[in-house]
C-alpha cells in the first residue's frame, strides 16, 4: 500500500494514539514512528495534535511535546478546557478533530498518501474528503483491544488499515511508569 516515490504526511491525534497504545500495553517510540513512515514514502510532514491544560506548575505531556517539537514534528497544540460533570467529577476537554481536519485538508493537493493515528469515527469524513481528492488514506488504531479502539465505519472507509499491534516491534518500546499522561 506504501510506495517509495509517495508524498506522505502523518497525522497523529495525541490522545487516541495514546490510549490505544496504552491498551495494548506499549508506549510509543516517535523516533522509530518517524524513521519507519520516512521509509516508506517520502515523508513530507508528521504532525502530533494535542490539548495542554494551561496554568499547571507541571504537566506531564510538556517533555513529550517538547520533544517532538525538537525532532521534526509540526506540534499542534490548544488550551484544554477544565469543567465538572453532572455528578461533579472534575473533566478535561480538549479535542483536536477541526485541527487536524483543517490541515490535512490544506495539505491534500500536495499528497499522494496520508497516515492518520487514530481510530475516532469523526474523522469517517476527513477520510472520504481526502479520497475524493486523490489521496490516499491509511488508518491506524487497533481491533485488538477490548473494546476495539477503532470506529468500524473509519477502518470501512481507509484505503488501507494498520493494526498498531502489528507495529510494536518496529515502534514500540516497553511502557514507563513515569510515561507522559495524555488527555
Amino acid at each position: 500500500m506504501f510506495y517509495k516515490d509517495d508524498r506522505l504526511a502523518i497525522f497523529i491525534d495525541g490522545a487516541n494514539l495514546y490510549a490505544a497504545s496504552k491498551a495494548l500495553g506499549f508506549d510509543i517510540d516517535y523516533k522509530l514512528l518517524r524513521q519507519e513512515f520516512d521509509r516508506r514514502g517520502k515523508l513530507m510532514r508528521a504532525y502530533y495534535y494535542t490539548a495542554l491544560i494551561e496554568g499547571e506548575e507541571y504537566s506531564p505531556i510538556r517533555p513529550l511535546v517538547d520533544w517532538l517539537h525538537y525532532n521534526g514534528y509540526c506540534v499542534v497544540t490548544k488550551p484544554a478546557r477544565e469543567y465538572t460533570d453532572a455528578l461533579g467529577r472534575r473533566k478535561v476537554k480538549g479535542n483536536m478533530d477541526i485541527e487536524l481536519a483543517v490541515t490535512a485538508m490544506e495539505l491534500a493537493p500536495r499528497l499522494d498518501h496520508a497516515v492518520l493515528f487514530s481510530g475516532d469515527g469523526d474523522f469517517r469524513p476527513l477520510v472520504e474528503a481526502l479520497q475524493r481528492q486523490g489521496v490516499r488514506v491509511s488508518v491506524c488504531s487497533t481491533i485488538r483491544s477490548q473494546p476495539p479502539m477503532i470506529a468500524d465505519d473509519l477502518r470501512r472507509q481507509a484505503d488501507n488499515f494498520i493494526e498498531l499491534d502489528a507495529l510494536r516491534e518496529i515502534i514500540g518500546r516497553p511502557p514507563r511508569e513515569t510515561a507522559p499522561q495524555e488527555g
